[in-house]
C-alpha cells in the first residue's frame, strides 16, 4: 500500500471474529481517566473491517484505517497484520 498524506483515523486492535467472507470484527481497547474518581478505566469498541484476501485470523493484532462506506456496518479496512496470534489470546481479552 502506498503512503499518502491523509486525515484518516488509524487504530490498532485484535481480530475477534473471522467468520464472514472478507470481513473481520476487530476489537479496539481504549483507556481513560474517570471524570470524578480519576481512576484509569478501560472500554472497548468493535469495528467491522474489510480484509480483501482473508488473511487475518482470530487473535491477530491488526492495524485498521478509516475508509469509505463499504456496506451497512463496514467503514474500516485492515492495513496490516502487526502480530499473529491465537484464539486463546483473543478470548482472554
Amino acid at each position: 500500500m502506498e503512503k499518502r498524506d491523509n486525515n484518516r483515523k488509524v487504530l490498532i486492535g485484535t481480530v475477534m471474529s473471522d467468520k464472514m467472507m472478507k470481513t473481520r470484527v476487530v476489537q479496539v481497547l481504549f483507556t481513560g481517566a474517570h471524570a470524578k474518581y480519576d481512576k484509569q478505566i478501560k472500554h472497548h469498541a468493535n469495528y467491522k473491517a474489510h480484509d480483501e484476501k482473508n488473511e487475518a485470523k482470530t487473535g491477530d493484532v491488526v492495524t485498521i484505517m478509516e475508509t469509505r462506506r463499504l456496506s451497512k456496518d463496514k467503514r474500516w479496512t485492515i492495513v496490516e497484520i502487526v502480530k499473529k496470534g491465537s484464539m486463546k489470546e483473543a478470548v482472554a481479552i
